[in-house]
């Protein structure tokens, strides 16, 4: 009985509690706080660092080299270390990796016209470039020798060595812009005929053509949005070691998307390939063995936008800045250039790198974060891009893994040497990032050709000498800069601007607005921008010709929309092209860049300098 009335007591007690516990829990009136969410385990990469540092160290590039004509494709040979370069006038470019840098070896005018398409082997050891004139050139590239030429009836498109790197004989893949047919030649050039055409594979002409060494198997894209996977030999099938069905797979995202990739790029170890779609602008990864997508990144301009404005002022571009970027980003889409946007993985395929607005980003596949940032700050925007990670004229390679492990000698091993490659739209030059930090602004341009310009440009460069006639000095208390005015193309401005020079009205004026990057701006008396008149005592109409802000040093009228020009003008630092139809342009300095760019470095806030920059006088001649 006492057992059962302690008992009894017991379960009361423990009914009371619970009773009190509820009601406490009624009394709170409002929202309740939520309850703690468990926290998602942080993705992790192991030996993230050792990866990082496998890359090249500088964010800005130490060299640039040139072509007489604008770059197209950059590539390095894998074993035999060499970097290829070619240009929009058939010209194909050797360079030996050297330790920190690279040397020229040899060039070929390997066609009359555009190349369309370049390959590397697997091994390393051919090149084959495709041209315009109907023709296929193939090259040794360890003794940079060319071995034969295919003369062809049709006019390729995309070309892909498809041939395992311990192969007997080379065998060569060939899309053409007059058909959907993919034919594979011989790459030794004993025979003038393909070995095997595909003629059933796709409907519309094959763009793109990558090799995967490690599955033996071929991918294939048509200007459709069409991915197609195939062995290079036996029945030309889709292999037995990849997907059963295409329903399983994301291949047909970029038909979801109404889009078609410009390039493909496969990794190291063959698990992966990524693509840059237009017009789009995607980059996609998938997973090789099932088709499936595995990341998506978005570089659309509606993105670029929305980043740009949530990013915090350190990370920010100045909106004229990214306004001049954005113009060149709506330029990618052109026939000429959306065929040389490339990606490329590392080493280990743990990173994606490809060009952006804001340089060339470096990805974390795993933890989707961008880990390095590679030309931000220089003035052209990453295009067709190559990665070398390797030890020239070194022997025993130290990889990440060896370099991970415990031994106190290869801790000791020297570091890598490694070099990113970038050209950039409508550029002479192909730019070299290293792990050099020694970096000379001055120098790193190294002036190796005399460059040579289209008809268009020509016809720009004579139609600006027909019009020179003036010359005038703007003294500053930075310098002089030497300009030349063009008074058949703005007669007016130019008359505007000699007279109030002669008159003394610009002198003691100050450079009242400066943007890095953009431009320097001067001519308003009161010194604040919102001052200056014309000869004429009221604003005088714009004068729009055939001259551009194509290039940096042009010399324009500042106004507050159209034909409102009085006094004020700005010289520009960069290319602008969207100020063409704006802003009435007159001249061009020549001389006395320097001072241009000390003006433009100047400390500013809110655009105005912080210490007063003026035109002494203006001289005229």
């Amino acid at each position: 009985m006492a057992a059962d009335r302690k008992r009894s007591r017991s379960n009361a007690e423990e009914t009371t509690e619970v009773h009190q516990d509820v009601s406490s829990s009624d009394d709170d009136i409002g929202p309740a706080l939520p309850t703690e969410a468990p926290k998602k385990k942080r993705r992790k990469l192991p030996h993230e660092k050792l990866y990082v540092a496998a890359l090249p160290a500088s964010p800005r590039y130490s060299k640039s080299l040139m072509h007489k004509n604008q770059l197209d494709f950059t590539t390095f040979t894998p074993n035999t270390e060499f970097l290829i370069t070619s240009s929009s006038d058939g010209v194909i470019k050797f360079w030996k990796k050297t330790t920190g840098d690279i040397e020229f070896v040899k060039e070929f005018k390997a066609h009359t016209g555009e190349v369309k398409s370049v390959n590397v082997s697997a091994d390393g050891r051919s090149l084959a470039s495709a041209g315009a004139d109907n023709t296929i050139k193939i090259f040794d590239v360890a003794s940079f020798d060319l071995l034969t030429i295919l003369k062809l009836e049709f006019t390729p498109k995309s070309l892909c060595w498809v041939h395992r790197k311990s192969a007997s004989i080379p065998l060569l893949a060939v899309g053409s812009e007059n058909d959907s047919h993919i034919r594979i030649y011989d790459g030794r050039g004993d025979r003038a005929d393909p070995v095997h055409t595909i003629s059933a594979l796709h409907r519309r002409v094959v763009s793109l053509i990558a090799f995967n060494n490690e599955f033996d198997c071929v991918l294939s894209v048509d200007d459709g949005g069409m991915v197609e996977y195939w062995r290079p030999s036996g029945t030309y099938e889709k292999p037995d070691n990849v997907f059963d069905m295409k329903s399983s797979t994301s291949l047909f995202e970029f038909k979801k998307a109404k889009s078609v990739p410009t390039s493909i790029t496969i990794s190291p170890e063959g698990r992966q390939f990524a693509t840059f779609s237009l017009p789009d602008r995607k980059i996609r990864i998938f997973d090789f063995a099932t088709g499936k997508l595995y990341r998506t990144y978005d570089e659309s301009l509606p993105t670029i936008s929305t980043l740009q404005q949530a990013s915090s002022a350190e990370d920010k571009l100045d909106d004229a800045e990214f306004q001049r970027r954005i113009a060149v980003e709506k330029e990618l889409e052109h026939p000429a250039i959306r065929t040389r946007i490339n990606t490329a993985f590392d080493e280990s395929g743990n990173f994606l790198l490809y060009g952006s607005l804001f340089g060339v980003k470096v990805v974390n596949t795993l933890t989707n974060s961008v880990v390095k940032l590679y030309g931000r700050d220089e003035a052209f925007r990453p295009l067709n891009i190559s990665l070398y990670q390797g030890q020239p004229e070194k022997k025993g390679i130290v990889t990440v893994e060896m370099a991970a492990s415990s031994n106190p000698l290869l801790q000791a091993a020297e570091s890598r040497d490694a070099m990113l490659v970038a050209t950039g739209p409508g550029k002479v030059r192909f730019y070299m990032f290293t792990n050099e930090e020694e970096i000379s602004k001055s120098s790193r341009d190294v002036q190796n050709e005399k460059s040579k310009t289209g008809g268009r440009v020509q016809q720009q460069k004579e139609e600006q000498k027909k019009a020179l006639q003036t010359d005038a000095v703007i003294h500053t208390s930075k310098g002089d800069i030497f300009v030349q005015l063009f008074p058949d193309a703005a007669p007016k401005a130019v008359e505007n601007f000699v007279t109030h020079a002669k008159n003394g009205y610009y002198n003691n004026t100050v450079f009242h607005r400066i943007i890095k990057r953009f431009m320097i701006q001067t001519g308003d008396p009161l010194g604040d921008g919102t001052g200056g008149e014309s000869i004429w005592g009221k604003d005088f109409e714009d004068e729009f010709s055939s001259l551009k802000h194509d290039k940096p040093y042009t010399v324009s009228m500042a106004n507050a929309g159209p034909n409102t020009n009085a006094s004020q003008f700005f010289i520009t630092t960069e290319r602008t092209p969207w100020l063409d139809g704006k802003h009435t342009i007159f001249g061009r300095a020549t001389q006395g860049t320097d001072v241009i760019h000390t003006i433009e470095n100047t400390k500013v806030y809110k655009e105005k300098p912080e210490e007063d920059i003026k035109i002494v006088n203006i001289s005229i001649s």
